[in-house]
């Protein structure tokens, strides 16, 4: 059973709020010793070559990173030139190549037009009662001369001239009679050239030698 005591007491062994401290705690905690800066320089001196090889650490790593980054930099710049040099070359290759591909179609699509050409060149020399026919294929011959010449395509009719197999073909060989020795006597077929490519030979008769 718990004691009872008379109300208005206070129980002798309860400490009361405003009891003041136990005098020798407060002497041992005055007893503790400070740590002087001497004593701790050893250990301050650790700490900051610690930290100072740390940061050289960071700047050793950052420089090492910072170079590999730069390589790399170089090296994509290289990578990225040569790509670019090597586009040009083929942007300039397939100009030439869809150029020549051009010219090639042309010169095969006029290389057709030149029979025609020399069926209406008959035409006109043969003996007709009607003008106005022949006008018409007059006409006709001149406007496909003309889109010729536009072309850059000429005739190729070096009669009296050196004979010269890269321009003409010799058919025939007649006697000295009919002009100097090698010239071209006579031009049997018309040929054709576009700047500096033959479309056609001529076909000539050569004064032998």
């Amino acid at each position: 059973m718990k004691k009872k005591f008379p109300i208005g007491k206070k129980r002798k062994d309860r400490k009361t709020v405003n009891e003041k401290p136990d005098e020798n705690i407060l002497e041992k905690a005055e007893e503790v010793p400070e740590e002087s800066p001497a004593e701790n320089a050893p250990e301050n001196a650790e700490k900051a070559g610690e930290a100072q090889t740390s940061a050289g650490d960071e700047k050793t790593l950052f420089a090492d990173r910072l170079e590999k980054a730069e390589k790399e930099r170089d090296e994509y710049l290289d990578m990225a030139q040569r790509v670019q040099a090597d586009f040009d070359n083929y942007r300039r290759r397939n100009a030439s190549l869809r150029a020549e591909s051009f010219e090639d179609g042309a010169r095969e699509a006029i290389k057709l037009m030149l029979p025609v050409v020399d069926n209406l060149e008959r035409a006109l020399e043969a003996p007709s009662e009607d003008e106005k026919l022949k006008e018409g294929v007059a006409m006709t011959l001149k406007q496909m001369l003309g889109i010729l010449e536009k072309r850059g395509v000429t005739v190729i009719d070096r009669k009296g001239e050196k004979f010269d197999p890269r321009l003409e073909n010799a058919v025939m060989q007649v006697d000295a009679s009919q002009g100097e020795p090698g010239t071209v006597a006579a031009v049997l077929q018309k040929g054709y050239r576009m700047g500096d490519f033959v479309l056609r030979h001529a076909m000539v008769q050569v004064v032998a030698e």
